[in-house]
């Protein structure tokens, strides 16, 4: 018989949880702007998706705009999620100037800025998980 996959996983106490921990968010940042590289140069599925007019950037918007989500659920402060989200805008906006916004996009990481900032403002004493 086939083994199912689950999205359930348990957390330290030993409860089941459906929420990502930071590392999978992480892994996820890391497939939107480096997974590949190309005579030196990183670049991830946000860039491949850019080269695509219109639906790419929206897609990776969708996507980006779930690490946001994330990051308030589990309990980043405004100003955190503020940047994260001009971040993403930013990286949106230009991303979707044809040819000259695909190149930007390679360039700047906008996913990973975002991880790094959640997992420095996560690491703060006092964070609390929002449901």
């Amino acid at each position: 018989m086939a083994r199912t996959i689950s999205m359930r996983r348990r957390d330290k106490d030993g409860a089941y949880s459906a929420e990502p921990s930071t590392k999978e968010l992480d892994n996820l940042a890391h497939w939107l702007d480096s997974k590949f590289s190309l005579f030196g140069i990183r670049f991830g599925l946000d860039s491949i998706l850019g080269i695509v007019p219109g639906i790419g950037d929206a897609a990776g918007l969708a996507i980006s705009g779930y690490l946001i989500a994330q990051g308030y659920r589990m309990g980043a402060r405004k100003r955190t999620l503020a940047r994260m989200a001009a971040n993403v805008a930013g990286d949106t906006i230009v991303g979707s100037i044809p040819l000259v916004g695909t190149v930007i996009d390679v360039f700047w990481k906008a996913n990973n800025a975002n991880m790094r900032l959640l997992k420095k403002d996560l690491a703060r004493t006092g964070a609390i998980r929002r449901r």
